[in-house]
């Protein structure tokens, strides 16, 4: 998830106002008020103009590891789970007792103001008629450490232009940031890079949490739904173009509190982009990235109405050790909630632990969080967090870790309920 993992009308409507204030601030130094924002621009879906996923459509690298302009909204989305003593990495290996384990998520969100056709028009000279500091594109990004060890999570978000270099993306070099928070292509002069852009090396920090990691895809690209485009709900374009690396080999820093701890583990990234929202009826979605001891990972979401059920747009997918895909869809899985976690302030119930099947794969799967409280309290609130997994496949023991993203949870959407499916 990652995000995950967000191309949808939570996520634009918080960007959409951000962008809507900052792109009509001439001044450098102009403080983005996102809490009057956001209650004046949710619920903008106005797709006019922009490019549409209705089709599906070659790939080419390091080109689309770069920005979509022409499409409303995208995601660099990166999550994963790591540990001190490197045991996250080692099948059937259980945590040392002296390891420290965490979880990180670095999202960062693209989303244009105006489609091509209304943006600016270049003066003879090249340059445009505008300020400098004006700009069709808007960053966000969040960033989260889950201190699985210690029960705490370290998030924070950020906002800013995508001009001036405040905030941008490149395919070649790979490179996208905001801030000087990034992801981007480390050179390696001894290799070549896999799909004109890996390794990656990715740099984060806030709200007394940092990450400096580098992350190596160990299995190939795995393009989701029908080679690339995946269907989110009803009508031509509404959908996203989605790929995903699902096992990336991570080695850095992690520092919490000042605090510097050497880690390694395992990562998952996903690339998505699109002029897509919910539908009417639909309200969140619950996102699953598994990666289990046996050498498989499993991406699986749900997309929810508002009456709790899951809509017929729910899709994920099996990848074997050697990179191979096995679609599975709504009919071929049972998701039923364990358990659940209130918020503090009494307003949002999540789900914390699940009991995942897929008779076709063979898959019995239980799924808790590592912890409770990982929600993101941002400008969108929403539950993102390391989960761990254990149960039985194919008559045999499995054990993993992985991340949940789940939105749309409270503000009338129906809460989950422990043991319906």
């Amino acid at each position: 998830m990652r995000r995950t993992v967000l191309i949808f009308a939570l996520i634009v409507g918080v960007l959409g106002a951000a962008v809507y204030w900052l792109t009509n601030r001439t001044d450098q130094e102009a403080a983005l008020d996102t809490s009057v924002a956001v209650a004046e621009a949710m619920g903008d879906s106005d797709t006019t103009g922009y490019a549409r996923a209705d089709r599906v459509v070659d790939f080419s690298f390091p080109e689309d590891h770069g920005p979509h302009p022409g499409f409303k909204t995208e995601w660099w989305y990166i999550t994963g789970n790591l540990d001190s003593e490197g045991a996250a990495t080692i099948p059937g290996q259980q945590p040392g007792s002296s390891a420290r384990d965490f979880g990180f998520e670095l999202t960062i969100f693209r989303v244009a103001m105006r489609p091509p056709s209304q943006q600016p028009v270049r003066l003879a000279s090249g340059d445009s008629a505008r300020s400098t500091w004006s700009t069709d594109q808007m960053y966000m990004g969040h960033f989260a450490v889950s201190d699985i060890t210690n029960e705490t999570q370290y998030d924070v978000e950020r906002f800013s232009r995508g001009a001036a270099g405040l905030a941008g993306a490149q395919a070649d070099p790979f490179r996208v940031w905001l801030d000087d928070w990034s992801i981007a292509t480390v050179d390696t002069a001894d290799a070549p890079l896999i799909d004109g852009a890996f390794p990656v090396r990715l740099r984060a920090h806030g709200n007394n949490a940092a990450a400096d990691l580098i992350l190596t895809p160990t299995k190939e690209m795995v393009l989701q739904g029908d080679r690339g485009l995946s269907q989110k709900g009803e009508g031509e374009g509404n959908a996203s173009y989605y790929y995903t690396y699902p096992r990336l080999a991570t080695e850095g820093t992690i520092v919490i509190d000042g605090d510097s701890v050497e880690v390694s583990g395992l990562s998952w990234m996903d690339r998505e982009w699109s002029t897509s929202a919910l539908s009417e009826n639909q309200v969140g979605w619950d996102w699953f990235a598994l990666q289990l001891d046996d050498g498989r990972d499993l991406m699986y979401y749900q997309l929810r109405n508002k009456d709790g059920s899951a809509s017929r747009y729910t899709d994920g997918v099996v990848v074997g050790p050697d990179g191979s895909t096995t679609p599975i869809d709504k009919t071929d899985t049972s998701l039923e909630v364990l358990d659940t976690y209130m918020t503090p302030d009494g307003t949002r119930e999540y789900p914390t632990a699940w009991h995942l099947r897929i008779p076709s794969q063979d898959i019995d799967l239980r799924i808790n969080a590592a912890f409770d409280d990982q929600e993101l309290n941002v400008s969108v609130r929403y539950w993102e967090g390391a989960v761990t997994v254990d149960g039985s496949s194919q008559g045999e023991s499995v054990r993993g870790h992985g991340y949940v993203e789940m939105t749309g949870y409270g503000e009338g959407a129906t809460s989950p309920t422990v043991g319906v499916q």
